[in-house]
Order: structure tokens, then C-alpha cells, then sequence
């Protein structure tokens, strides 16, 4: 049995992606979603990996996931970080926006290429703002919340025309978190 037999990739790209999402401290879920491995398996390779070999750096969070969408909208810093985030996933095909400003999900299930783009993504968002106010769990609670259309969505700002994420159930004075950031 060689690890570099055929048979055997995707359970290595199930693994990889488990020591990726477990880096980010994704929760057992969530890492479950995408790789299909057990709960199981997933505490066994972060005891293996992050808590034997003493990397502390790494915690895991228990509990359920974020929800609430209050985060996304709090202030215009996270405001423009969740709008970072979802133009982050359009790039790299998590989502698509139609003329309409819908936003779509594009794929229809999560999977191992659909976590390693989550990933990528979140990757990038943390390059782009340092010091991120939205962790790994809080960028796939935007993800998912924001397909739906419902209590988040895209607005467009009268300034600039540059879309930005709102809640839906709040006053919008259409000025984005850029021009809002700029003008103080």
C-alpha cells in the first residue's frame, strides 16, 4: 500500500483538508461537511497532529457553529471585511451575483475542492485585513447566510455604486463601509 497509489487520493485530499480546516479552527461540522470524514477521525487527527506534536496555537472550538448575522453588520469595519469576504468567494466560484445584485451559491453541496476554495478564500481575507475581526467559522456563517438572500444581501452604495453587505432588516442609508470609513 503507497500513499501514492490512485486509490487512495481522495482520502488524502479528505486529510489535507481536515489539516487545513482544523488549522483555521473550523469546528467538527464544518470540517465534516467538507471532507465526509467522521467526528471521529477528525478528533483523532487533530490529537495527532496539533495536540501531540505541541502545537497550542490551534484550539477547537466546541459548541454549534455562528448563525447570527449581527457580526457581518455591526460596525463599517466588519462591514467592509464581510464584503471583502463575499467578493472573495465570487472569485473563486463560491458564489455568483446577478444583475439584480442576488447573490447565488454555486455549488450545491459542500465537498473537498468546494472546502479547499473556502480556504483559499478565508486565506486571502486574513492577508487583506490583518488582525481579522471574522474568523474561519464566522466567514462559512457568511457564506451560507448570505445565498439565501434573506437577512443579508447586497446593497449598492449611492456614492460609489460599489456593493456592499447589509442586513436586511436595517435602516440602509446606501453609503457603504468605504465611503462610511472614509468620510470619518
Amino acid at each position: 500500500m503507497r500513499l501514492t497509489d490512485n486509490r487512495y487520493a481522495s482520502e488524502k485530499q479528505q486529510f489535507e483538508l481536515a489539516l487545513r480546516m482544523i488549522g483555521h479552527e473550523a469546528r467538527t461540522r464544518t470540517i465534516r461537511e467538507c471532507t465526509g470524514l467522521s467526528d471521529d477521525r477528525i478528533r483523532k487527527v487533530f490529537n495527532t497532529y496539533f495536540t501531540q506534536t505541541g502545537n497550542g496555537r490551534v484550539k477547537r472550538r466546541r459548541g454549534k457553529s455562528p448563525q447570527q448575522i449581527s457580526l457581518f453588520v455591526k460596525n463599517p469595519k466588519n462591514q467592509l471585511e464581510a464584503t471583502t469576504l463575499v467578493a472573495l468567494f465570487c472569485a473563486s466560484l463560491l458564489l455568483r451575483v446577478d444583475v439584480s445584485n442576488k447573490v447565488h451559491p454555486c455549488w450545491p453541496r459542500p465537498d473537498v475542492e468546494y472546502g479547499h476554495r473556502v480556504c483559499r478564500a478565508f486565506e486571502t481575507y486574513v492577508l487583506l485585513h490583518p488582525g481579522p475581526a471574522l474568523s474561519f467559522e464566522w466567514a462559512w456563517n457568511l457564506l451560507r447566510n448570505i445565498g439565501l438572500n434573506d437577512e443579508l444581501y447586497l446593497a449598492a452604495c449611492r456614492s460609489c455604486r460599489g456593493r456592499y453587505v447589509q442586513d436586511a432588516y436595517a435602516l440602509d442609508q446606501r453609503t457603504c463601509p468605504s465611503c462610511e470609513l472614509a468620510q470619518h
